[in-house]
């Protein structure tokens, strides 16, 4: 009877276990996604409603206009292509470069081979906005101010060294067998790496594009240093055509960063088990 009892006991003890835990994860996820929601009823309101005592406000009227305005006066559609322009050259030259990075430093024996990959995975420790004014004062004198590669440097250099941990944990767990069989039937380093290696590697790829497409998808700070016309800027910089001298337009201010923001929420809701298994998965095999 008393091992029943402690039976029935234990039960009782894992299922309020359970019960706590959820009720944790719960208030978790709410703090999490609570700035997204407040900025969502804040990209609804007027202007006037905003200024209030609560966290979030009831609005009398859902001013959808706000989003027509953020679209149409804020230069959306030609600072969304420049946006995505940057992001996917980013990406496609850090995936490029930390495949060869990688297989020449796991693969190829070289007295420097690991002081190299070192050096460069060291820079996984500098602020990208650390460099702004040494970049800022390079980019002038090279007359690369206010262009395409003003912001792609920055971004695929402090990018690299995420990809390069990322890849070659990966490559190490690559059996070298293959590579020495295709190199004995005659296959070139840059046909094995195009053909065999690269799509061995499809996992990692596909983590260090998407951490690289959210990492640089919402910076500012480099790209107001940089760029003064409207030719390259990104999207972040729709916000600062509704800031006046003496007044702003918060409501559309609001509308524009839930623009903005939608693009790399998409993403990671959609690609969120890639993220989560490519790094635990490199970081084991690393």
């Amino acid at each position: 009877m008393s091992m029943n009892q402690s039976i029935v006991g234990t039960k009782k003890r894992g299922k309020i276990g359970t019960i706590l835990l959820w009720i944790v994860l719960i208030l978790v996820a709410v703090i999490q996604i609570f700035p997204m929601i407040w900025l969502i009823n804040f990209s609804l309101v007027s202007n006037n409603e905003m200024f209030t005592t609560g966290l979030l406000v009831w609005p009398k009227q859902f001013r959808w206009d706000n989003y027509v305005n953020a679209f149409v006066n804020g230069h959306f559609l030609l600072y969304l292509r420049n946006s995505l322009l940057i992001n996917i050259l980013a990406v496609l030259l850090v995936l490029v470069i930390s495949v060869m990075c990688a297989f020449a430093t796991t693969r190829m024996h070289w007295k420097l081979s690991g002081t190299v990959r070192t050096i460069i995975l060291l820079g996984m420790m500098i602020p990208i906005h650390a460099t702004l004014l040494p970049n800022y004062m390079i980019y002038d004198r090279l007359s690369l101010t206010d262009t395409l590669w003003a912001l792609l440097i920055p971004y695929v250099a402090f990018s690299l060294p995420q990809g390069l941990f990322l890849v070659s944990g990966f490559m190490e767990s690559l059996p070298k067998e293959v590579e020495e069989a295709a190199i004995i039937d005659g296959c070139g380093v840059f046909r094995m790496l195009a053909t065999i290696v690269t799509p061995m590697l499809r996992s990692s790829l596909m983590t260090v594009s998407i951490m690289t497409f959210l990492n640089n998808w919402n910076e500012f700070m480099m790209a107001s240093t940089y760029l003064s016309s409207a030719k390259w800027k990104t999207l972040p910089f729709s916000v600062l055509e509704f800031t006046g001298m003496y007044a702003s337009n918060y409501a559309v201010q609001f509308a524009v960063m839930a623009l903005t923001a939608a693009p790399a929420v998409i993403v990671y809701i959609i690609l969120n088990k890639q993220i989560t298994n490519g790094v635990a998965m490199g970081a084991v095999k690393g």
